[in-house]
C-alpha cells in the first residue's frame, strides 16, 4: 500500500451523508478531504482549478449516482462519470453509492470507474478501498453481484482487495453492525428524552434504567459476535454515549500496541453526530418566548440548522489549521460567530440572490448583512459558553459547566456540549432570520418561499414582530438581569416534543458588577424581595394567627355566648306562656 496521501473530492447531494462522512474521513492520518461538493458542475469547476495550480491535489473522486433513486439522477450519475474519464483519464473514481443494480454497476465499470461501496460500509474497510482504488487498483464490495457475469465470477473475486476480510467475519460484522444500529437508535432516543427539562423523578428513573439495559446490550453484542483475534483489532467501545469507529487509522497504518489519545475529529464527530440525530425531531418552539426562526417552515428551519452545522464544521477545521492558541481563541470568539452569521446567510439566500422591490434590484445578501451591528448586540454576543465549547472541540480542554469539570471522553461532556451547540445553532438561526423580519418581512416571494401557513397574512407578520420587540426589552431590562443575579445561563435544546428551555449555573460576577439603571435596579428589587420575604411572611403569619385568635377566641365565643343567651331567653318566654295559658284554661 503507499505511503503517498490521500486527497479526494467528495460528491454527494446529501448534506447530511457529507457532512458526517467528511468529519469521520478527516480524523484518520494521511487523508484529505480537499474538497466537499454537491453539484457535477462544481466538482467539475474545482478539478479544474487544481488542474491548472496542481493536479497532485487530487489523487481520488468519491462520488454518488445522483440521489439514487431517480433513473434520471442515475443516467446523469453515469454521463458525469463518463465526463469525469474523458477530462481526466488518470484520475480514479469510487462511487460510494446506494445503488445496488447490477445494470448501472457494470455500465460505470464499462465507462473506466475503478471501485465501488455501498453507502453503510464500515469506515476501515472503505478507506481500505479509497487506498486501493487510489493506488491503481480496483475495488468492487465482495458481497455484491452486480460487477459479475455468470462468466466471470472468479476473474471478479480476484479483483477484490486482498486486504479484505473473510466473507464469514463480514457476515458477522454486518450483523453485529445491524444490532448496534438498532440499540443505538433507540439509545439516542431515550438519551434525548433524558435530556428533557423538567422530566419527573420516576420517568428520568425509568428512562435511566432502560439507558444502562441499552448500554450493556451493546457491550454483549459486541463481545459474542466479536471473535478474540477480531477483538484484538478493534476497538470496540463500552464507553458510555455512541461507539467511536473502530480503529479509524487500522486500514492505512498497523495497529499500534498503545492505543492513542482520542483524536480531535472523533470528538467532534461524535457530538455532531448526536446534534444531527436531534435535528431529525420536531422543531415546533414549546417555550414560553418568541424566536425568529418560528416565522420559517420546519423543513427550512432543519436546512437552515444543517447549514449552520456544516459551517461551523468548516470554520473548526480552519482554525486548527491557523494553529491559535486558546488565550487568542478567546479574544476572537466574537468574531468567529460574526463570520458564521455572515457565511450562514449567505449559503442561505444565495450569494447572487436579488429580489425587486418597487422597481428596485437589491441583493438579499448585501441588505441583510448591513444589520451586523444589531444582530451581534441582540443576538451574537449574547450567546452564552461560546469559548468554551470552541476549546472544547479544538484543545480537548475540560468541559467546566454548572459548577463542574466534565473530562473530554466522558459522555457528561457531551451531554453538556451538545445543549450548547443546540442553542449556538439556534442563537445563530435567529441571528440570520432578524434582519429579514426588520428588512424583507412582507414580501411575496419570502412568504411563499420560507413562512409556515400562519405567519402569510400582513397581520400576523406585525403581530410576530412586536411579539419579538417586546420580547427584546423584557430580556434587556429584567429577564437578563435576573439571570445574571441567579448565576445562570439560558439554553435553548432541541427536545423531542420541539425547541425547549432549559439553564445551566455559570458564574456572573463581573456582568453582575457592570450593571446600571433600570437592570440594576431589577437586581436591587430581586435582593430586596429575598431580604424581606421571609419577615413579612412571619409578620403575616403572626397577624394571621392573631387574627384567627381574635375571631374564634374572642368574637367567636362572645357570639356563642350570646345566640345561648337569645336561645335561653326564647326558652323562658315560651315556658311563661305556656304556665299562663294553663292557669287561664283552669279559671274558665
Amino acid at each position: 500500500m503507499s505511503d503517498r496521501p490521500l486527497k479526494l473530492l467528495l460528491f454527494d447531494q446529501d448534506p447530511i451523508f457529507r457532512l458526517g462522512l467528511r468529519v469521520a474521513l478527516e480524523a484518520i492520518p494521511n487523508l484529505e478531504v480537499t474538497g466537499v461538493v454537491e453539484t457535477d458542475t462544481t466538482a467539475l469547476q474545482i478539478l479544474a482549478e487544481i488542474a491548472q495550480e496542481d493536479p497532485k491535489q487530487v489523487n481520488l473522486v468519491v462520488l454518488e449516482f445522483g440521489n439514487g433513486r431517480s433513473i434520471t439522477s442515475q443516467q446523469l450519475g453515469l454521463q458525469f462519470c463518463r465526463q469525469l474519464k474523458a477530462l481526466y483519464p488518470n484520475l480514479p473514481i469510487l462511487l460510494l453509492s446506494s445503488v445496488q443494480e447490477q445494470g448501472l454497476l457494470l455500465a460505470a465499470k464499462s465507462i473506466g470507474v475503478n471501485g465501488y461501496c455501498p453507502k453503510g460500509t464500515p469506515l476501515p474497510e472503505l478507506v481500505a478501498a479509497m487506498q486501493e482504488v487510489a493506488d491503481g487498483g480496483e475495488y468492487w464490495f465482495r458481497n455484491t453481484e452486480a460487477i459479475t457475469t455468470p462468466n466471470s465470477c472468479t476473474d471478479a473475486i480476484n479483483r477484490v482487495s486482498p486486504n479484505s476480510p473473510p466473507p464469514f467475519y463480514r457476515q458477522r460484522n454486518n450483523l453485529r453492525l445491524s444490532g448496534i444500529g438498532y440499540i443505538e437508535a433507540t439509545l439516542a432516543a431515550v438519551t434525548a428524552q433524558l435530556q428533557v427539562p423538567g422530566l419527573a423523578v420516576l420517568d428520568r428513573a425509568v428512562l435511566a434504567g432502560q439507558r444502562r439495559e441499552l448500554l450493556a446490550a451493546r457491550w454483549l453484542l459486541n463481545r459474542l459476535l466479536v471473535s478474540s483475534q477480531e477483538r484484538q483489532e478493534e476497538d470496540i467501545p463500552v464507553a458510555d454515549g455512541p461507539p467511536l469507529t473502530p480503529s479509524l487509522s487500522s486500514a492505512i497504518q498497523p495497529r499500534q500496541t498503545v492505543l492513542p489519545l482520542l483524536s480531535l475529529g472523533t470528538v467532534q464527530f461524535n457530538l455532531f453526530a448526536s446534534c444531527i440525530t436531534k435535528l431529525q425531531l420536531p422543531l415546533r418552539n414549546v417555550t414560553d418566548v418568541p424566536l425568529e426562526i418560528d416565522i420559517f417552515r420546519e423543513d427550512k428551519k432543519r436546512e437552515l440548522l444543517y447549514l449552520i452545522l456544516q459551517k461551523l464544521t468548516e470554520q473548526l477545521d480552519e482554525l486548527r489549521v491557523s494553529q491559535l492558541d486558546v488565550n487568542q481563541l478567546y479574544e476572537v470568539k466574537n468574531i468567529l460567530l460574526r463570520d458564521l452569521w455572515e457565511v450562514a446567510i449567505t449559503n442561505f439566500f444565495g450569494k447572487f440572490s436579488r429580489i425587486k422591490i418597487e422597481n428596485r434590484n437589491i441583493e438579499i445578501v448585501n441588505l441583510l448583512l448591513q444589520n451586523i451591528e444589531v444582530v451581534q448586540r441582540d443576538i451574537l454576543n449574547k450567546i452564552p459558553l461560546v469559548f468554551e465549547l470552541y476549546s472544547y472541540l479544538i484543545f480537548q480542554t475540560e468541559l467546566r459547566i454548572d459548577n463542574t469539570s466534565y473530562p473530554v471522553l466522558g459522555s457528561e461532556a457531551k451531554s453538556q456540549s451538545l445543549m450548547i451547540l443546540e442553542n449556538l445553532l439556534i442563537q445563530v438561526a435567529n441571528g440570520v432570520v432578524q434582519p429579514l423580519l426588520n428588512s424583507l418581512a412582507d414580501v411575496e416571494i419570502m412568504k411563499q418561499n420560507l413562512y409556515c401557513r400562519e405567519f402569510i397574512s400582513t397581520r400576523e407578520i406585525e403581530r410576530f414582530r412586536n411579539n419579538l420587540s417586546w420580547k427584546y426589552r423584557l430580556i434587556n431590562y429584567i429577564e437578563e438581569p435576573k439571570a445574571v443575579f441567579e448565576s445562570r445561563y439560558d439554553l435553548f435544546v432541541i427536545a423531542p416534543r420541539g425547541i425547549a428551555k432549559t439553564s445551566v449555573y455559570a458564574p456572573r460576577n463581573q456582568e453582575l458588577a457592570k450593571l446600571s439603571n433600570i437592570p440594576l435596579i431589577v437586581t436591587l428589587l430581586l435582593e430586596f424581595s429575598d431580604a424581606i420575604a421571609p419577615r413579612l411572611k412571619s409578620l403575616l403569619s403572626f397577624l394571621g394567627s392573631g387574627i384567627v385568635f381574635i375571631l374564634t377566641q374572642i368574637i367567636g365565643r362572645g357570639l356563642g355566648l350570646i345566640g345561648r343567651g337569645i336561645l335561653q331567653g326564647i326558652g323562658s318566654v315560651s315556658l311563661l306562656e305556656k304556665n299562663l295559658r294553663r292557669n287561664s284554661d283552669r279559671t274558665k
